[in-house]
């Protein structure tokens, strides 16, 4: 009897335990579910890390990723302290990309370095407010727009701040159709919007896409050594789609590995987020800093955009500069749309997409720089 009324006694104690911070991130993780149900916001994303959210701050459920022996403090040791995750998404991302637009336009090549601008000038400004350099590049990477990378990079130098910078990175590559038109707007005119680009009509050979992986993926990792389990990834992914002989390891690839990575590491990286962590000063400093460096990303990337409309005499719509950030798909639906909105004639998609995927390239480039630079610095990753 004794201890049915003890069992009793204990129902209800999660009430009890219930802090405001805990309840703060309870109502964050419900409204990142809105933002993904009701308006349609990246959902992908969002359904799992607010699930997660709430999850993780129910207190005494042990749902969090930090109690340990947890279901979801095992996924996070597996997939994230090992970076096992982002890394397997990158093969799921390779088998989705056609590199055909950038293949058969290199020159877009440069907005997808143009739009990495944002992460280090974000790094050089995190470091003027008294960020260490682990934290400061970490939180940089955030202007990659790309979620994995940005664990990634966290994950070997600034542990403690993966919550923050990884729900800072999926946001705002979730916002991103609502953070770039107007930037884009304000540094375009009509007129420069308006400019119909021709549709490519070069077609790239089937040979050519198969060897582009290959000898991207060797040359990239020759340069920045330190990319190399992402763009290794990222290769072997779009290696299996254009060989065309292992349909099934592809359909794999892009559907049910990256679903089930992505469910996964959405919902760590939810669970992760504590209230009595999350709720600081620092973590408003780093959802900023972020904020900056994906509008500096912009910034950059349309002033090259009206540079490349200047030398070639109005052949080039500078909105394609926007695209140059490896928000995948997104950032070319933006250019499309702002495109079509001044000019219903103007198409951009093709363009757009492959300054995109050129952007694609670019992120892991930048990561691996950065995390090059990092150890020549005698700074190396940080114990998890």
């Amino acid at each position: 009897m004794d201890v049915f009324g003890s069992a009793l006694s204990s129902l209800g104690g999660g009430f009890a335990a219930l802090t405001w911070q805990a309840a703060v991130m309870i109502v964050l993780g419900i409204g990142l579910l809105y933002l993904g149900v009701v308006k349609g916001f990246e959902p992908l994303l969002l359904l799992p890390i607010g699930f997660g959210v709430i999850l993780g701050n129910l207190p005494l459920a042990g749902m969090s990723a930090h109690d340990e022996g947890g279901v979801l403090n095992l996924l996070y040791k597996a997939g994230i302290l090992t970076e096992l995750f982002p890394v397997l998404l990158f093969i799921g991302l390779g088998a989705m990309i056609d590199f055909g637009p950038m293949l058969a336009n290199p020159v877009v090549l440069i907005f997808g370095a143009a739009g990495q601008f944002g992460i280090f000038l974000t790094l050089f400004l995190a470091l003027s407010l008294g960020f260490a350099r682990q934290e400061a590049a970490s939180i940089a990477i955030i202007g990659a727009m790309d979620g994995p990378t940005a664990i990634y990079v966290t994950t070997k130098f600034a542990p403690l701040l993966l919550p923050a910078i990884s729900i800072a990175a999926y946001s705002y590559m979730s916002l991103v159709p609502i953070i770039q038109p107007p930037i884009m707007r304000f540094m375009t005119t009509k007129k420069e919007r308006s400019i119909v680009m021709a549709y490519g009509s070069k077609k790239v050979s089937q040979k050519v896409k198969i060897l582009f992986p290959v000898v991207a993926g060797i040359i990239t990792i020759l340069i920045a050594p330190m990319g190399a389990p992402l763009m290794g990834m990222l290769m072997l992914g779009n290696f299996l789609r254009e060989s065309g002989v292992v349909k099934r390891l592809t359909d794999v690839s892009e559907n049910a590995l990256a679903n089930i990575v992505t469910l996964l590491l959405g919902l760590t990286i939810g669970a992760s987020m504590l209230g009595g962590n999350f709720l600081q000063w620092q973590t408003i400093l780093i959802f900023g800093l972020g904020f900056i460096a994906i509008c500096l990303d912009t910034v950059t990337g349309v002033l090259l955009g009206k540079f490349m409309c200047f030398i070639t005499r109005g052949k080039i719509n500078p909105l394609i500069g926007a695209a140059g950030t490896s928000a995948f798909p997104m950032s070319s639906r933006v250019v499309q749309k702002e495109g079509q909105k001044a000019n219903p004639r103007s198409f951009l998609l093709w363009h757009a997409i492959g300054a995109n995927t050129g952007g694609q390239i670019g992120s892991v480039m930048a990561a691996a720089v950065m995390l090059a630079v990092m150890v020549g610095l005698g700074i190396g990753p940080l114990l998890k």
